[in-house]
């Protein structure tokens, strides 16, 4: 399995969720949305601009922004 960040992850394409790397307020907020090790994702869309970009995670969609979306290590 190759192992990059949630940025990267093309649309349309599933990852699994290896870790975050991340602490504190940002980290808390991000397994509240249940970004936990062991779950799928799915990158549905892009903004025009490129961010934020819209992920589905356990039925529900959320956005997030590069900077963070760089800090969740995924595999594919």
């Amino acid at each position: 399995m190759n192992k990059i960040t949630l940025d990267k992850l093309d649309i349309n394409k599933i990852a699994t969720i290896s870790n975050l790397d991340c602490k504190g307020d940002l980290r808390r907020r991000l397994l509240d949305l249940g970004l936990v090790n062991g779950t799928n994702i799915i990158a549905i869309f892009k903004s025009p601009m490129g961010n934020p970009i819209a992920y589905e995670v356990r039925g529900t969609i959320i956005a997030l922004r590069k900077e963070d979306s760089r800090l969740i290590n995924i595999q594919i």
